[in-house]
């Protein structure tokens, strides 16, 4: 179930307290950026988020990196998807304890959360702690990752996500497919 405080900003979701001048302050609880990005476009997003918020950043890293050409990854992350894998992470967050929001970075893959994704989520208790997705998309929306996030994080209060559209990996195969296509004829 998503929950949300309706009008207010991520920054005032994120920080519990303002300096007196009225700009942001540090958050009384430290908060946590921790995201999985392929391609860099969400890696782009958290950094920007991370250093708005002043809060700790966390890349979530497959044991087993996944395929540097595009083609197979989208093989792969339809495997997992379809077959419930979560693969094993090469790293988990030491002191998750500590944080009272996390915000949540990732790409959409096959119309949901990549695997990746899951594993992250199996693997910290989020009871308690405030959820803030950041999601990027080459186009198609959001899909299932919000009721994933909400499945595999059920103690915690998920707001509404934040979505951008980040193509740029599947627009330059198809621009470079279509250059070499026009080019052979």
């Amino acid at each position: 179930m998503i929950t949300g405080l309706a009008g207010l900003s991520l920054v005032q979701v994120a920080q519990a307290s303002r300096a007196t001048d009225g700009r942001p302050a540090r958050p009384a609880a430290p908060a946590l950026v921790a995201y999985f990005s392929r391609s860099g476009n969400t890696r782009v997003v958290a950094g920007l988020i991370r250093r708005s918020l002043d809060a700790d950043l966390f890349e979530i890293v497959p044991a087993a990196p996944y395929p540097d050409d595009y083609l197979k990854t989208v093989e792969q992350a339809h495997r997992e998807r379809d077959r419930h894998i979560e693969p094993e992470l090469k790293a988990k967050v030491p002191d998750i304890d500590r944080y009272v929001t996390v915000l949540l970075g990732m790409p959409v893959w096959g119309e949901t959360a990549p695997a990746v994704i899951r594993s992250f989520l199996s693997s910290h208790d989020l009871s308690g702690k405030t959820v803030i997705p950041f999601i990027t998309h080459g186009g198609y929306g959001l899909g299932s990752s919000e009721s994933v996030i909400a499945r595999h994080a059920p103690g915690a209060r998920l707001q509404p996500a934040f979505s951008m559209q980040a193509d740029q990996e599947r627009e330059t195969m198809n621009r470079v497919h279509a250059w070499l296509g026009a080019g052979a004829s």
